[in-house]
């Protein structure tokens, strides 16, 4: 009996994190319109709904009727299975991530997380690298040179990143002694001044920028570059194919700015008289308002430019980082 409450559990809460985070991926389209406009001085979408706020609706329309094309040359089975997986990695790294405390619900104890594994931050990373292999199979599938250069750009720019990724979170990892992000998150649970972000605020830095590389988000969006390869790795793709690509970088958004919160500010623990969720989601709501940020105010990188700062500046400082964390704790 208790196994089957557990299982019934587990799936209750795996769909909930799924559709909101569908919700939220969609939504985040709105407002990153909406915030790219006012830095613009315009207004973004108006016309649609009040507000403009059925453009989502609209969006999603266009996106489930637009006719669904696949180039004749294309290896079908695998520009068919691409998107499903660039956007089934980004849901499915979001198991072992807590989003609030614990708290009771008709005297059950409810836990928001999916599953609380002790290696969860290993998890995370693991999955979230397999999406790398949607944008890869994307580009070699389509019959199409751009497409294969912009899944080129993919494997170089993801593969470097990941491993700056890697290194950044190692010196916490250190110091707390654990993989699991519940861990992470009771260890700064003293207040502010706990905070990782203080005691290892280089690694806070190159985990912060390693993430905008990862989410493909501009000023680091080389793997698409619309000015330079078409569209990169998803030219040839159109309809919903098209559309799950970016379910899964908006998701990817999501998982990155929930990471951040809990790895470096923080988590879900209260502060003062604000409760722990409101703080999860104050910090998540600016980690997301920073990526529209960056992507309004910073010009484009080039690609020589991003493995150079990658692998002689980012990389050497991860390592230095671990060094020097290593021989304080001795």
């Amino acid at each position: 009996m208790f196994e089957t409450a557990v299982m019934v559990e587990t799936v209750v809460k795996a769909v909930i994190v799924v559709s909101v985070v569908a919700a939220m991926a969609g939504f985040a389209t709105f407002i990153e319109r909406k915030v790219l406009a006012f830095m613009q001085r315009r207004l973004g979408p108006m016309h649609v709904g009040p507000y403009g706020l059925l453009q989502l609706a609209a969006d999603g329309i266009k996106l489930f009727t637009k006719e669904d094309i696949i180039p004749q040359n294309a290896i079908k089975p695998i520009f068919m299975i691409a998107p499903v997986i660039a956007a089934t990695s980004a849901f499915v790294a979001m198991a072992a991530v807590p989003y609030f405390p614990e708290f009771t619900l008709f005297g059950y104890t409810i836990h928001p997380i999916i599953s609380d594994i002790n290696v969860a931050l290993l998890y995370v990373m693991g999955v979230a690298s397999v999406g790398i292999y949607g944008p890869l199979l994307a580009g070699m599938s389509s019959a199409n040179k751009w497409s294969l250069l912009g899944a080129a750009r993919a494997v170089v720019q993801m593969l470097s990143f990941e491993v700056v990724t890697g290194l950044s979170v190692l010196a916490p990892i250190m110091l707390i002694g654990s993989l699991s992000l519940i861990d992470i998150n009771d260890y700064q649970s003293g207040g502010i001044t706990q905070w990782l972000i203080w005691k290892q605020p280089l690694a806070f830095v190159l985990f912060a920028i390693a993430g905008f590389m990862e989410t493909n988000r501009a000023p680091f969006d080389t793997v698409e570059f619309e000015a330079e390869v078409v569209a990169g790795y998803a030219t040839e793709y159109s309809g919903m194919r098209w559309g799950l690509f970016f379910i899964g970088e908006y998701a990817n958004m999501i998982t990155i700015s929930v990471l951040v919160s809990i790895i470096f500010m923080g988590g879900y623990a209260p502060l003062g008289f604000i409760p722990g969720a409101v703080m999860m989601l104050l910090k998540v709501s600016f980690w997301i308002f920073l990526f529209l940020w960056v992507r309004a105010a910073w010009p484009h990188v080039r690609p020589d430019q991003l493995m150079w700062v990658c692998w002689k500046v980012m990389m050497p400082l991860a390592v230095v980082n671990i060094l020097i964390t290593g021989f304080v704790l001795i």
